[in-house]
């Protein structure tokens, strides 16, 4: 090569720099917290996909610990924060942040990507056009199934959840209207409870009324009007009950927490629509994306919690099982 090229192409380098790409911005609204264990999941996930090539803003309506009242409030502080950002794609954390925003970002170009959504998400907004995302379906019936196998000899189950938009739309297709079913010979009763010295006499009491509790949502507890953090729910819970406490989300399990069970994570659900955000990023629209279940549910237990209650999996659960010790 000419020696005088060389050193042109040399000293261009030098004075160019290292070439560099600009990151798109992401807003991240989350329906809750987040020092909320659901909430840290899924933005491990969402970093997981996107973090390299993109900058993520996070934003947080808290409407697990803030009253209903304040609800439109955050939600206009949310929509000031996407007009100063202008980001170019919005992710909306659960059905909070789709239902009090999702159609107002039906009004402009933005691509929308939601997760965490327990409803069906056309019944807030219509879908097909900038919006698309991750759905979140709690695996009621097929962890009652597994737990038929794991307890054989239980025959009343107590599901508690507390009583909150969410946990109602999560039973909704298991139950219905209704608050006991039975299923192969098993009971198995909903308590939806807010109140906190309610949720500590129901737990005190199971083993009268209970073979076994599933905890499910416990994130809106509250004692009279003072949200209980949801740490302290599920370890009290865990500490004090009677009988065996199962769970429905990963977050849940743990040696001072749940035993187990067929478990959701939050992990997947950012995961899913970190995927999903990427695709849009790179010149896919979100109307030729359609909605997406995260995944199907994993076996999850505590060996500590499994000793306590001196419960052995069935093999072919066990084959298939993590632990989280």
């Amino acid at each position: 090569m000419n020696k005088v090229l060389l050193i042109g192409i040399v000293l261009f380098g030098v004075f160019l720099g290292p070439v560099s790409f600009a990151k798109s911005t992401v807003l991240v609204i989350e329906s809750y917290h987040g020092t909320l264990a659901w909430d840290q999941e899924y933005k491990q996930g969402l970093e997981a996909i996107l973090g390299q090539e993109n900058q993520l803003s996070y934003f947080e309506l808290d409407s697990k610990r803030l009253p209903e009242a304040d609800y439109q409030r955050r939600a206009e502080l949310a929509w000031q924060r996407y007009q100063e950002l202008k980001p170019e794609l919005v992710i909306l954390g659960d059905d909070n942040a789709l239902r009090l925003l999702g159609k107002r970002f039906l009004a402009t170009n933005t691509p929308v990507v939601f997760l965490g959504i327990n409803n069906n998400p056309r019944d807030y907004v219509p879908l097909g056009r900038n919006i698309t995302g991750v759905l979140e379906r709690p695996l009621i019936k097929r962890s009652m199934v597994s737990l038929f196998r794991i307890d054989p000899g239980a025959k009343r189950f107590l599901i508690l959840f507390d009583n909150s938009v969410t946990s109602r739309i999560s039973v909704k297709s298991y139950f219905g209207d209704e608050s006991e079913l039975s299923d192969r010979g098993v009971s198995i009763t909903l308590k939806l409870i807010g109140n906190w010295e309610q949720w500590q006499e129901t737990v005190l009491s199971a083993a009268s009324h209970y073979d076994l509790i599933v905890i499910g949502i416990y994130t809106s507890v509250s004692d009279e009007g003072l949200h209980i953090p949801s740490d302290k729910v599920l370890r009290w819970t865990s500490a004090h009950t009677p009988v065996p406490l199962f769970g429905f989300w990963d977050i849940s399990v743990g040696p001072d927490k749940a035993m187990g069970g067929l478990v959701l994570s939050g992990y997947e659900q950012g995961r899913e629509a970190g995927i999903i955000a990427r695709e849009i990023l790179r010149g896919a629209t979100a109307a030729s994306i359609r909605p997406r279940v995260a995944q199907k549910g994993y076996y999850l237990f505590s060996k500590t919690q499994m000793k306590k209650w001196g419960v052995e999996l069935p093999v072919g659960i066990a084959q298939v099982s993590s632990f989280v010790e």
